[in-house]
C-alpha cells in the first residue's frame, strides 16, 4: 500500500485482503474534510465496492496489478478516481438487479449501490476509471 499525506492517494495491489485499506482512506480523509455520519459511510461503502470490483473483476485479484484511487475536491464537490490495471469491461452490459428475474440474485448490485448512494459516476478508459463524485453538503 502506498499513501500520501498530502494528495489523498491510495494505491494498492490486487490482493483481495487489501481492500480493508479503503477504511483508513476515508477516514483519514474524514479528518481533514466535513464529512456527516451518513456521508461517511456512503463514501465508504462505494468506494470499498469500487475497489472490491476492481481488484476482483478489473485485475483478477493478480497482485502484479495495481489499484489507484485519487481524492480531490472542486466545484463543491469531492472527486474520487479508481483505476485499474485489467481489460476493462461495458458498464452498460451490466444488468439491472431491481428487475423481477435478477430480484432474488445474491450477487451483482454493487453498481447499482454505488450509483445510487453517490451524486454521479462515469466510467472511461474502457472500463478501467470509475470517476465517482458526493456534492460537499
Amino acid at each position: 500500500m502506498t499513501f500520501s499525506e498530502t494528495d489523498f492517494y491510495l494505491n494498492l495491489n490486487s490482493q483481495p485482503e487489501n481492500i480493508t485499506e479503503v477504511e483508513p482512506f476515508v477516514r483519514k480523509i474524514r479528518s481533514s474534510y466535513p464529512l456527516s455520519d451518513d456521508q461517511y459511510f456512503d463514501i465508504l461503502l462505494v468506494l470499498t465496492e469500487a475497489v472490491n470490483n476492481s481488484i476482483l473483476h478489473g485485475n483478477g485479484a493478480d497482485p502484479h496489478k495495481n489499484v489507484s484511487v485519487k481524492f480531490a475536491v472542486s466545484n463543491r464537490q469531492y472527486r474520487f478516481t479508481i483505476t485499474d490495471e485489467g481489460k476493462g469491461f461495458n458498464p452498460e452490459e451490466i444488468p439491472d438487479p431491481t428487475t423481477p428475474d435478477r430480484i432474488n440474485t445474491p450477487c451483482g448490485r454493487g453498481v447499482f449501490l454505488m450509483k445510487k448512494l453517490s451524486d454521479s459516476i462515469r466510467y472511461s478508459n474502457k472500463g478501467r476509471t470509475v470517476n465517482i463524485n458526493f456534492s460537499i453538503r
